[in-house]
């Protein structure tokens, strides 16, 4: 029996006095690229940290492989919105800081994260400060950081949301051609209806708060994709499920 990546299987959240999350459900195939967008404030980022482990829901279960997994970490890699590069270390000790973390010792961690510095466009910077990377270099040195854990899925919070405009197009189009040649599962949270359908198989559109899953939209484009190609149809189906 073949089993989704990730099942989100009901999941209910809430603070005193706050409904956040409510039956939230839906499901990410092995290797497949899913958005989730709905409203500011919506509820995104606690169901991302439900997801990570850092959370439990107040009722509902996290799925990985058809295994519950809710309230465990070692199953996603997490990439925050910030970069959260550390200005003392060198580009490659923040890339290895996760490793490090779970205990592999830094030269070890250091020969996991060097390979992939070329593919990431960070090639002879291993051993600069943060403070000599473009936005978008940082942006790719964080996300190194994070696939280099080798965890299942990679949760991506908003990771383009405090860029300029170019660079973040710039930034969509590396994280398409890097998600082919490494067919990580990927779930997105953006608040970007354009960044969504260009980057994903399929976009999960929720309600305002407490947040539940108002639709799915299936976004049926050939891959590889451009910039300048032509998103209207998916987008609009995107957009009228946000304000419908």
């Amino acid at each position: 029996m073949t089993f989704p990546k990730l099942g989100v299987d009901a999941v209910t959240k809430g603070y005193p006095g706050l409904a956040v999350l409510e039956d939230v459900a839906f499901d990410v195939a092995p290797g497949e690229f899913v958005s989730v967008i709905g409203p500011s404030g919506c509820g995104k980022s606690t169901l991302f940290d439900v997801i990570a482990g850092l959370e439990r829901p107040d009722a509902g279960r996290v799925l990985v492989d058809g295994a519950d997994a809710t309230g465990h970490v070692e199953h996603a890699a997490y990439m925050p919105q910030r970069d959260l590069l550390f200005p003392w270390r060198t580009v490659l000790d923040n890339t290895t800081l996760g490793l490090e973390v779970a205990g592999v010792r830094r030269r070890e961690a250091r020969a996991r994260a060097q390979p992939l510095f070329a593919p990431f466009g960070l090639a002879g910077f291993e051993h600069a400060r943060p403070d000599a990377l473009s936005g978008g270099m940082r942006q790719r040195a964080a996300l190194l950081r994070t696939v280099v854990q080798e965890r299942s899925l990679l949760l991506l919070d908003e990771p383009f949301g405090a860029l300029d405009s170019l660079t973040r197009s710039e930034m969509q189009a590396w994280l398409a051609g890097v998600w082919a040649q490494y067919g990580w599962t990927v779930l997105l949270v953006t608040h970007d209806i354009r960044e969504a359908v260009f980057l994903s198989d399929r976009v999960v559109v929720l309600t305002p708060r407490p947040a539940t899953v108002r639709t799915q939209v299936h976004v049926d484009l050939p891959r590889p994709r451009s910039t300048g190609i032509a998103l209207t149809e998916s987008e609009e189906k995107v957009h009228a499920a946000l304000t419908g």
